[in-house]
């Protein structure tokens, strides 16, 4: 195999964007395992790592049918609408503290790896637009997951340090998951990885508005005085 300096140049771009559009996939993951305690956190993250590399792996050998995978896309979607809905609306705060004790480690295992799954999809057809080189791809998109780990353990530490974030967190996930949905519909003219897109504005500029949301709001009162 003949690796030229341009195939070196896309491995590393592929991984600069994997690492820009995969925030909203650290930001879930850091939702999902902020329950555990901290040693079970980092296991839970380390198998959501293997996870996505096993996924990862499978998917670009069947990339001619992942396309038509768009029904993953819908469920995790909505998996995401459905925690952020609970999380803000429907959660009693003494049934935050039940729901924290009734989820096992291994749940939360499973929850990352179907998220992996979802937020992946982008992830490889977006690599495979760039280059049909799938050695570059998949390169690149290994480099992306383990940022995106390392961001997700970030993203965990900032919720702690900012009780408010926590809110602000669970909006967020609210708008990843519709963003995910808009995209498994495939709109025309919607494209949340191009700049020149106006939906890609959009969408990053209701993230950053939820995080400043987050460090500006303070957190629930009974959590800060615990």
């Amino acid at each position: 195999m003949h690796i030229t300096s341009n195939d070196l140049f896309l491995v590393g771009l592929l991984a600069f964007l994997e690492g820009i559009l995969s925030v909203d996939n650290a930001l879930v993951l850091a939702i999902l395992a902020k329950h555990l305690p901290k040693e079970e956190q980092k296991k839970a993250l380390s198998y959501g790592l293997i996870g996505a590399f096993v996924f990862r792996f499978i998917a670009l050998a069947m990339v001619s049918f992942l396309v038509k995978w768009t029904w993953v896309k819908f469920v995790g979607g909505g998996y995401l609408l459905y925690i952020a809905v609970k999380h803000l609306f429907f959660a009693a705060k003494d049934e935050d503290a039940h729901a924290k004790k009734g989820a096992t480690f291994w749940q939360t295992v499973i929850a990352i790896e179907l998220t992996d799954i979802a937020f992946a999809l982008d992830s490889i057809l977006a690599g495979i637009a760039l280059t049909p080189k799938i050695w570059i791809v998949f390169t690149g998109g290994i480099l992306g997951v383990v940022m995106m780990r390392f961001a997700a353990s970030a993203f965990i530490k900032l919720i702690e340090k900012f009780p408010g974030l926590e809110k602000a967190a669970y909006l967020l996930v609210m708008i990843i998951g519709v963003k995910v949905i808009v995209e498994a519909c495939d709109f025309p003219g919607v494209d949340f990885h191009s700049p020149s897109a106006v939906s890609f504005w959009v969408f990053w500029g209701l993230m950053a508005a939820g995080i400043a949301y987050g460090f500006l709001a303070k957190g629930d009162s009974k959590k800060e005085s615990a």
